[in-house]
């Protein structure tokens, strides 16, 4: 049996902060004491000689961050990014879980397919992993057979998406909502607006689009559309509806403030959209362009509120790698998406560093309210029995700008190039393993990462 201690901690988890230790056997925390206890108790829980000790110095123990969002382009697609360096990136991030989107080539729209990916990630990945299965006009009796104990829930792409996932056919619709018994996960744009300001704004720009007019490509009203029609299927069939990476204040109407307990309608949105708005496009171009798409800074500013009172009740990333030669190009060819995933929770940390938001409501985003979205099985809080993923923050221990050089998806650049984030993960431990620390990988095996289990 190893042992391993943390002390001199500021635990931060389920909306407290707390001065404390934590105690950690194999896999699993067994232990979760305050200061006083620790002095108390310092020699007994330091005598066994198998103990690893662990000086926090006071710097903050939080749950490892579960990114329930990120396309991690395996199989298909690994010229971009695979579950080897992504899982990499998010463990050096303090991200110890991942959810993988299914739009990947092939798409994962099938139980089978699901296994591949299992066994792809049990073989490289390095934090522990689960996946959506994809809906498409003609899958049903997939998403039906699926074993959601094994599977985070469906995605639904209500717009045009890699892979050709669109589900465009009402009765279709109607049926998932009506009929799948699990969490349906949605991209929420109307491809009808979409299609129509995309020629609108062709003949106005004379055949190519400035990327900075990309917001007006997929504009407001295709996402408060979708989200609307979203909303309204899953009212009607009482439906588990999660409605992803919000980027609009005109959407939050539709969304509940409060905990995240007792919710069937959630939502979500990333750090892109809390960090960046319009006027960015003017200095980082194609490099902040995803779908949906970043859009004024007074949605920003409502979307940082409504992360506070509780409408958005989880921050993921949609961390969506591409090769530079890939943004190369206007709204309508510079392609889609931004890796995230190793700069998440130090870009929200500095929200919180800004007073936007507390550390306490980053890990409740971030670490607690994804583990209780998908019922993942103890993991998401420093709690005795948990499984020992952990994650030590000093929250102003960062002097340098974030650079390209640093980063470890495959893509190797970062839209945070540049930017100051004061805070720096000095270790990173999934099912009681160090595999991150003093800015190192220090463990790259796949021994201790895990499949995640779902309770729906």
């Amino acid at each position: 049996m190893s042992r391993i201690v943390i002390y001199n901690a500021l635990i931060v988890d389920d909306g407290r902060s707390r001065e404390g230790y934590v105690v950690v056997e194999d896999a699993v925390i067994t232990k979760v004491g305050t200061a006083d206890e620790w002095r108390a108790t310092e020699v007994a829980e330091t005598d066994c000689p198998d103990t690893m000790l662990i000086d926090a110095g006071g710097n903050m123990l939080i749950p490892g961050a579960i990114d329930e969002h990120v396309h991690f382009r395996d199989p298909g697609l690994v010229q971009k990014a695979d579950m080897a360096t992504e899982s990499m990136a998010a463990v050096v991030g303090g991200v110890t879980s991942f959810i993988d989107m299914p739009n990947t080539r092939p798409a994962t729209v099938t139980m089978e397919a699901v296994e591949a990916k299992m066994a792809r990630a049990a073989e490289v990945s390095v934090a522990n992993y689960g996946f959506f299965i994809g809906a498409t006009n003609d899958n049903l009796d997939q998403l039906l057979d699926a074993d959601y104990t094994r599977v985070a829930g469906v995605k639904l792409f209500l717009g045009s998406s890699t892979g050709n996932m669109l589900v465009d056919n009402d009765s279709t619709l109607d049926r998932i909502f009506a009929e799948v018994p699990a969490l349906i996960a949605v991209h929420a744009e109307s491809e009808s607006v979409i299609a129509a300001s995309r020629e609108r704004l062709m003949k106005e720009c004379g055949g190519s689009v400035p990327v900075m007019r990309h917001p007006d490509v997929r504009p407001r009203e295709a996402c408060v559309e979708a989200t609307r029609h979203a909303v309204e299927l899953a009212g009607r069939h009482g439906s588990r509806l999660h409605v992803m990476h919000i980027s609009t204040a005109d959407e939050l109407d539709f969304f509940t403030p409060g905990p995240i307990e007792g919710k069937r309608i959630t939502a979500e949105t990333c750090p892109q959209y809390l960090t960046f708005d319009r006027g960015d496009f003017e200095r980082l171009g194609a490099r902040i362009k995803c779908n949906p798409a970043i859009k004024e800074r007074s949605d920003r500013d409502a979307l940082r509120l409504a992360v506070a009172d509780g409408r958005i009740d989880v921050i993921a990333t949609d961390h969506a790698p591409h090769l530079l030669a890939d943004k190369e190009g206007d709204a309508l060819t510079a392609a889609s998406g931004m890796p995230m995933v190793q700069f998440s929770l130090r870009a929200m940390l500095a929200l919180a560093a800004d007073g936007v938001l507390s550390p306490e409501q980053v890990v409740e985003k971030m670490c607690n309210n994804p583990a209780r979205l998908y019922g993942i099985d103890r993991r998401g809080f420093v709690r005795e029995g948990y499984y020992a993923d952990l994650v030590i923050v000093d929250p102003d221990g960062c002097r340098d700008d974030v650079a390209d050089a640093e980063v470890m998806s495959r893509c190797g650049w970062t839209p945070m190039a540049g930017r100051h984030l004061p805070a720096v993960v000095k270790m990173t431990m999934v099912n009681g393993k160090i595999v991150y620390r003093g800015g190192n990988l220090v463990d790259t095996s796949t021994k201790a990462a895990m499949p995640l289990k779902f309770n729906h």
